[in-house]
């Protein structure tokens, strides 16, 4: 099972970059933002609960699912890249054993323990 969860994952990535490769961006940007979305972990700076609330709001895809949408329906690229971005980037995460945070800490996540 966690061999297809992790092909999902990748699955989900690749439509990222799909989704991205239809944006009038360079493929440079797309670099240079896919590790953006870990700037929620500062909120780890305020304790264990904040910390993954805020983490888990920017590794959430229905979060950059509804991001992407909105930018499509405002016809915004930049608003449509944000969506990328954090779904990609959430995609990444998972199929590298990242997952949402619990609030336990840090090394806590839906998917399991960090490092067990």
């Amino acid at each position: 099972m966690k061999t297809i969860l992790k092909l999902e994952e990748l699955a989900q990535m690749i439509l990222g970059i799909y989704l991205f490769y239809l944006l009038p961006f360079s493929w440079w940007w797309f670099i240079a933002l896919i590790l953006a979305p870990d700037i929620g972990f500062l909120g780890y700076a305020f304790g264990n609960k904040v910390g993954a609330i805020v983490y888990n709001i920017f590794h959430h895809k229905g979060i950059a699912i509804a991001i992407y949408l909105l930018g499509s329906y405002l016809s915004e690229p930049i608003v449509q890249l944000i969506g990328v971005i954090l779904f990609s980037h959430s995609a990444m995460d998972r199929f590298f054993g990242y997952g949402l945070k619990l609030d336990k800490g840090f090394k806590f996540t839906h998917l399991g323990e960090i490092g067990k």
